[in-house]
């Protein structure tokens, strides 16, 4: 199996040991190592495929922390660099009764930010299938730049490219600083992912038809929409759409949640390149749509019965049990 290139923040998430408390009231946390993109390459890893995280730490204890983590689950840091700038950065999140969260994040700047254009080399696009990469390191320059840079090289290297806009309205200068932003970067995609709050947030509307209209008109192939506890919905370029549930779970912390999602469909679709090095989104019907999003949602559901992000992500074996269990059942 080929490589699945992740790029992005790494960070240290505070999470509280109990739910329902505002996040002024939470007497203890817990450290936790997160971030969108680092989650999605572990969750890739701990599915058993190979990943590989691009981003930058501190030369702090937390960076040595958050790099050991990632290599603990499999994680390629080869491409991970680090500087003494500034710090790592870190998030506390504050968990509501339902697992769902708030955030107060101190990036100001942090290292993940310091990300540059040099540190994209061409042996990174080696033996790999598939780039991924955020919004919020498209916020300010450097790591824009070099977040952009890398998914173009990835596009020339014949990577298929994801892009998760992952709206956190708190770390940009404003909500249509973020929106416009977001939007602008959609041509450098094949595949993208959002959640049904995000759909609305950037389109403003939430008919996933017109929401999504203008995306694939400036290339992207794939749109996947997640619906928590719902599921997810599936839409292709001529306008066709698909619903596919979600399994139940003992949801404690919804953080990971998305990108256990995002590393499960990436881990399919890397699978499938290897397989299959032609065009593997023409061949994405809606059979073969469906076994895929029901993957991917066993694995996000998974990923919300354990606190934090990257140590709740499923292995194989775990997803491939409740899989089991689910067609029983059906």
């Amino acid at each position: 199996m080929k490589a699945v290139l992740s790029l992005g923040e790494l960070l240290i998430d505070f999470v509280p040991e109990t739910n329902g408390q505002a996040l002024a009231d939470v007497g203890s946390f817990r450290r936790a190592p997160g971030g969108a993109p680092a989650n999605v390459a572990a969750a890739v890893a701990r599915l058993g495929g190979r990943a590989r995280f691009i981003g930058k730490t501190g030369t702090d204890a937390f960076g040595d922390f958050l790099i050991q983590t990632l290599a603990d689950v499999g994680v390629d840091t080869s491409f991970l660099t680090r500087t003494a700038e500034v710090k790592t950065g870190l998030a506390f999140v504050s968990l509501k009764e339902d697992g769902e969260r708030d955030f107060l994040f101190y990036r100001d700047p942090a290292a993940d930010m310091l990300l540059e254009r040099n540190d994209i080399t061409d042996e990174l696009f080696a033996e790999a299938a598939v780039f991924h990469f955020g919004s919020l390191s498209l916020i300010a320059d450097p790591a824009r730049s070099a977040t952009v840079y890398a998914a173009e090289q990835a596009r020339k290297h014949g990577l298929l490219v994801s892009y998760d806009p992952n709206v956190r309205l708190a770390l940009w200068p404003g909500a249509e600083d973020a929106r416009r932003t977001i939007l602008s970067y959609m041509p450098l995609a094949d595949v993208v992912k959002v959640s049904e709050e995000e759909l609305e947030f950037l389109t403003g509307t939430v008919d996933v038809r017109e929401g999504t209209a203008s995306w694939f008109t400036q290339g992207v192939r794939l749109v996947l929409i997640t619906r928590g506890k719902q599921g997810s919905t599936y839409v292709l370029p001529d306008g066709s759409t698909g619903d596919v549930p979600g399994i139940p779970a003992q949801a404690v912390d919804a953080t990971g949640a998305g990108d256990a999602f995002v590393g499960a469909v990436l881990y399919q679709l890397a699978e499938r390149m290897t397989c299959n090095p032609g065009d593997v989104l023409g061949g994405l019907n809606h059979e073969v749509l469906v076994r895929l999003l029901t993957f991917a949602n066993v694995a996000g559901a998974l990923a919300t019965e354990q606190r934090g992000a990257i140590p709740a992500l499923p292995h194989m074996a775990v997803v491939n049990k409740a899989l089991d269990d689910l067609r029983e059942k059906r």
